[in-house]
């Protein structure tokens, strides 16, 4: 299966373990990463994901991000836009896109903690998804 990998670069020091952790993960499910794609943040996902799964020969897209609580209520709002978008996207194309982002309502010491369990998570769920909708479509 090919599948194409979106990772946000803010908190890129989260991200970029994120990415490692996936990539290792997809090694061993014998999945293959066509693409490697960065953005600014989760917001801005939806477009490259859209994008990826227009291709023929992707079969559905991960997406590696980490949404720190601030001062203000704005991380909800961004988790709450990138979920909403990526998921009407995904049925759209009607291929899985993961949701490999933690938080919102985060604190910096938890996206650490979270770095390994989200990523394999996100990796695993694209393929077992992918694997179903096969079935389902014989």
């Amino acid at each position: 299966m090919n599948i194409g990998i979106v990772v946000s670069e803010f908190n890129e020091e989260v991200t970029s373990r994120m990415l490692s952790v996936a990539t290792e993960k997809a090694n061993t499910l014998k999945l293959k990463i066509v693409y490697t794609c960065k953005v600014p943040g989760a917001y801005d996902m939806p477009i490259i994901v859209n994008e990826l799964l227009k291709k023929k020969n992707i079969d559905g897209v991960v997406t590696l991000g980490a949404i720190i609580k601030g001062q203000t209520k704005h991380d909800e709002v961004i988790s709450h836009s990138a979920a909403k978008s990526l998921t009407e996207i995904s049925i759209k194309y009607q291929k899985p896109v993961s949701l490999g982002i933690s938080g919102p309502g985060m604190q910096e010491r938890h996206a650490y903690a979270r770095i390994r369990p989200v990523a394999e998570r996100a990796v695993e769920a694209i393929d077992k998804i992918a694997k179903e909708l096969k079935r389902i479509n014989k």
